[in-house]
Formats: C-alpha cells, structure tokens, sequence
C-alpha cells in the first residue's frame, strides 16, 4: 500500500487556495487568517518570497484595521513589511502590500492621502490591486466631508466587479455604495438595499451579510420598533461574536445605546459604557462610546464624572479629534452631555465644529446606527447657549429631515425640543410650542420613549419660580431667568408665586403676611405694620454704617468696592421708604380693603412692568397668570 505524502509546495499552495477561496467567496477572514497563518510559516520557512507576500495580504483580511490590538497589528504590519522587501518594487503583489501598510498607516492617523496616491498606480495595475485599493482607500475615507469621495470610490469598485465577474467585489462594491447613500441622507439608500439584497448568494458572504444584519437593525430603530431592534441587534452581535469580529462589541454597544437614548433610559448603560469604553478593540479613532459614557454618567447625576469625560475629550482640544466613521456621533453624545451639565463654553465649541454637516444624519460606521439629523445636536447646543432663534431654526430643521429620513424616534424627540424651545423663546403659553409638545407626548407614548423632563408635556403648565438673589429677586421660567430688584410689588408676587392658584386677600399682602390668613369675618382690616419697628430700627442703623463706609471708599477712590455699598445703601433706602408714610410714620393698614386693593395691584403692576422690562417672556406670562383685586392669585394654566 502507498501512502502519498504531500511536499512542503502543495502545502503552501493548497493553505494559500483555501485562504484566498475563505476570504474572498465567503467573505470569512477570520477562518482564512488560519490558513494565511501556515501559509506564511511554511514559505518563511522555505523561503519563498511571491507564497510570503501572499499570505501576508491575507492576514490582512478585508477591513482596514482589522487587528485591534497594538501587539496583534504589530505581528501583521512586521510581516507585510518583511515580505515587501523581498519582492520586486515593480511587481502586483509588492503594489498591493504598499496599498495595504498605506491604507493601515492612514487609518491609525485618521488620513486618507497616502492610500489615495496609491490607487493612480493600481489603476494602472487592474484588478486584484485596483479592487483592493478601492475598497481599502474608501474605508479610510470615512468622516463626514468624504462624502462625494467615498461615492466615486464605490461607484468604481462597482464597475471593476463588472469587469472581473467576481461576486465579491460586486457584493463589497454594492455594500460601501449603500452604506454611503444612508450616510448622505440619499432617498435611494434603501432602494440601492434592496439591490444589494437580490445578489444571488450574498447571504454566503459572511462579512457583508454581518453589516446587512446592522444595517437591519438600524432600520428597526428608524421604523420606531425598539423593541424588535433590541433583539437584532443581540441576534447580530452574538453572530459576529461566534466568528471572531472585533466589531461584535462595538457595535452591539452603540445600537444599544442608541436604543436606550430614544428609551429614555440611556442612565442605565453606565456600567456597560464603563466596560466598552476600557476594551482594546474599539479602532484608535472612535471616541463615541467615551462621549456616550458623558451622557450616561450626566444623566445618572453623576456630574463630576461626565465633566472628566467631557474633559477628556476636549485635551487638546474638541478639534483634534479625527473626523472618523464615529465623529458626528461623538459630537452629538458630546452636545447632549454639555446641555445636561449646562456647559455653553462646550457646546458653542462642538456647534463650531458641527455647523458644516448639518445637512448629514447622525451616523456610524457602514450606516449601523443613527440618531437622527445634525441639525439635532446644533439645536441642542444653540439651547445650551441661549441662542433660542439659533435652536428653533435648527430643530425645526431637524423635524423636517427627520420625517424625512422615516426616523421616527428622532422626529419624536426633535419636535419635543422644539416645543421646549418655542416655549422658552416665546412662552409656555405659545399656541406653537404647546402644539408640538402635546404631539410630541402622544408620538412617544406609542413608541415606548420617555422625553426628557424639560421637552414634555405633562398637562400641567411649566410655574413661574421665584427666589431672593442678594438684593433683589430671581424669577425663572423654565430654562430662562430674570434679575429684577427689590420692590413692595416684587415682594407681593413672591407670596403668590409661593402659593400658585391660591386667592390671597390683598389687605394681607399689603400687612406683608409671608404666609396669608384668611381676613378677619365682617372685614377686610389689618393694624399689621409693613416693616415692623425692630426691624427698622436695624436698618436705620445699618444705613449709617453704610454711609460712612461709602464716604471712605470713595475717599480712597475705590470705585468697585463704593457701588456695592452704594447698593445695598439704596436697597435699604426703598425699603424703608415703602414701609413710612407722612412724617416718616410707620405706614399700617387700617382702612377697609379697598385702600389695599388698590396699592398692592399698582405695586404688583409696576413689578410686572419690571420684570418684562427685563424678560419679555416671563413677564407676559405672569401679566396673563396673575390676577389683582380684594384678592390675589397666581394661576399658572
């Protein structure tokens, strides 16, 4: 009996046929990489430079960037580069070895312009390196202004398929193609999909098959199912686990944030955030995941936490950040985390560098998650600074191409922000902003979101708050404030904003009762002085303190120092001077309600008439919600 033994060529040959067969008809290039790996130590070993340098191209794989870690990328860029030297400059191979070490180095520095130089040289040389160096060069050529680029490198790949016959490079041609259609918000993205779809045996293409699953669950997130796109998107990442993909992790973390975003619930990725954003597979230019652990840990009120998240991207600056596949998510996580530390030096930095793709949605990667139009996150930021036309502009912007896009979570969250900001430009009142809000509420109880608190309608209408602030009063409304300064009315309509839908009797407001008690049975009479005489006392004791601190400060010229006395001088001075009649009397209310109907509605109408001087929209809120006469109310509707 003879036993045939196979030579050490067959065996370089025969790994070489199959890992070639593996990686490019089914799309496999974590099982092909076993094959390239015998390959190579057989034809290292017998020396062998052409089976060397072929191996070496298929460790490679067919992403750019495939191995993550700095040791695993180590050991494949030393072996491409060993067995370039041992070809000839001029030959196919030594070309696609060069587009590959150029396609990985300008990836690592999120360029593309090495790769690009090469692709001249591989039209010249056909296919494999043409194909090869077009699907290579539109990989690093993901930001947000590579757009038309990446278009022209796919239409090419595409009419290289149809000169080669090969279905791989049609299968990777159709799939860039549409991938970038999504990312440039073209209608035809889906039905470019759909093409892709019909290719006879796509499905036996393991690396295109995985992004469509992504790509899948995308869309189920855009239809506004959820829930379905939650458990895609686990079905998806458990497939591309099982094979090795190092983007299983990365991109099962990122549609589930995304989910959890329009949920309402993002606060409860922080712990998974915490573990993604410490694991060595996430590419060297993907910063998403550390500016969605800033919002997670902003919205769970940890808010040191986020600030050094924030921070941490901002060293050396928000500019530095390469403008990869994940940018324009990074930069929205980045604008949402700013808005909830309201941090307006952030966000105007990150609305900068937003502002030029504010035509483009929110995506990643191959178009395997989205959030919605960019306009979005410059609403947000414009919210942030408070720039509110700036906000209304762009998140009616990001309405409209929203619905557009069929994103349906995002036109939900899109439209209560804009309700938020209507309301915070031109009152809680606006017919607009309640409009948007009350559908916005509707929209979202259908899709199982939760708003944020400050875009939702309730049915309870937003208070007019009220504070002392030093001297004066602060007044808020929302996201808005206004500063007014000490006045009987003010102190009047501080009880009623206390106190909102509560009649008070004006003869207690004008005893200057904190807390009203209803008026004596058969009257409307109070002997309660204004400022009681302990009290003025003091203060006449505190204004000669104060005059001859300010004759001194001013003696010395020290100018800062003088008006703040000088303000708290005049502050007493009002108070004093509303609480004194005729003769420096103290002032007491003993006449029927009628003489404090009437003081207390001129003073609360001079206070109204300061505080819209200030904020017209507080102001008109007020001016409608509060009500003067025998009795007082703040009725907020």
């Amino acid at each position: 009996m003879t036993v045939k033994t196979t030579s050490p060529d067959e065996t370089i040959e025969t790994s070489l046929l199959m890992g070639e067969r593996i990686l490019a008809a089914q799309g496999n290039p974590w099982v092909a990489r076993k094959w390239f790996g015998v390959a190579h130590r057989e034809a290292r070993r017998r020396g062998d430079a052409e089976a060397a340098a072929r191996a070496a191209l298929g460790l490679g794989g067919l992403w750019v960037h495939e191995h993550r870690t700095v040791a695993g990328a180590a050991w494949v860029r030393v072996r491409q580069r060993d067995a370039l030297r041992g070809l000839d400059p001029r030959s196919p191979a030594a070309l696609r070895l060069r587009v590959r070490l150029a396609a990985e180095d300008d990836y690592q520095d999120g360029r593309h312009d090495r790769v690009l130089a090469l692709v001249a040289a591989a039209r010249a040389a056909g296919p494999p390196a043409l194909t090869e160096a077009l699907s290579l060069a539109h990989q690093c050529a993901m930001g947000p202004g590579d757009t038309a680029l990446r278009l022209e490198l796919a239409r090419e790949l595409i009419d290289e398929a149809t000169q080669t016959g090969r279905r791989s490079d049609l299968l990777m041609g159709l799939l860039l193609h549409s991938a970038d259609l999504f990312l440039a918000a073209d209608p035809l993205a889906e039905r470019r999909l759909g093409e892709l779809r019909g290719v006879p045996g796509r499905d036996g293409h393991l690396a295109v098959s995985i992004v469509l699953d992504a790509m899948g669950v995308m869309l189920a997130v855009r239809g506004g199912g959820l829930a379905r796109a939650e458990t895609l998107a686990a079905a998806c990442a458990e497939r591309a686990a099982a094979v090795g993909d190092v983007n299983a992790a990365g991109w099962y973390g990122g549609q589930l944030a995304t989910i959890r975003w329009f949920q309402g619930r993002v606060a409860e990725l922080v712990p998974v955030l915490t573990e993604l954003v410490r694991l060595p597979m996430f590419s060297v230019t993907d910063h998403a995941h550390l500016a969605g652990l800033a919002v997670a840990t902003a919205a769970a009120g940890d808010r040191c936490a986020a600030e050094g998240m924030l921070a941490r991207l901002r060293t050396p600056g928000l500019a530095a950040l390469p403008e990869s596949a994940s940018w324009l998510l990074t930069m929205y996580a980045f604008v949402e985390a700013a808005h909830l530390l309201d941090d307006a030096d952030a966000a105007a930095e990150a609305y900068a560098l937003l502002a030029p793709y504010a035509g483009l949605p929110v995506m990643a990667g191959l178009a395997i998650t989205c959030f919605g139009s960019a306009h979005h996150p410059l609403g947000m930021a414009a919210l942030t600074t408070g720039d509110l036309d700036g906000a209304v502009r762009h998140l009616r912007q990001a309405l409209q191409r929203n619905l557009a896009l069929g994103h349906r979570p995002a036109a939900v969250l899109s439209r209560a922000r804009l309700g938020q900001a209507l309301a915070l430009r031109d009152g809680p009142r606006d017919a607009a902003a309640r409009r948007h809000l009350a559908a916005a509420a509707q929209e979202a109880a259908a899709l199982g979101m939760t708003l944020p608190a400050g875009a939702r309608s309730d049915g309870a209408a937003e208070r007019v708050t009220c504070r002392r602030h030093g001297h004066g009063w602060q007044l808020a409304l929302g996201g808005r404030t206004a500063l007014v300064r000490h006045s009987v009315g003010m102190a009047h309509l501080a009880v009623l904003l206390a106190n909102p839908g509560r009649d008070i009797p004006a003869v207690d407001l004008a005893a200057g009762a904190g807390t009203p008690e209803p008026a004596a049975a058969g009257g409307a009479v109070s002997a309660q002085p204004v400022l009681d005489e302990e009290a003025g006392r003091r203060y006449r004791r505190r204004l000669s303190e104060l005059k001859a601190e300010l004759d001194e400060l001013e003696a010395d010229g020290r100018a800062g120092d003088a008006a703040r006395v000088r303000a708290e001088r005049d502050w007493l001075i009002a108070e004093l001077s509303a609480a004194a009649g005729l003769g420096g009397r103290t002032r007491r209310f003993a006449d029927n309600g009628e003489r404090a109907r009437i003081a207390v509605g001129k003073a609360i109408r001079r206070a109204l008439d300061r505080i819209a001087a200030v904020d017209t929209v507080i102001g008109g809120e007020l001016r409608a919600a509060v009500r003067t006469g025998f009795h007082c109310c703040y009725r907020p509707e």
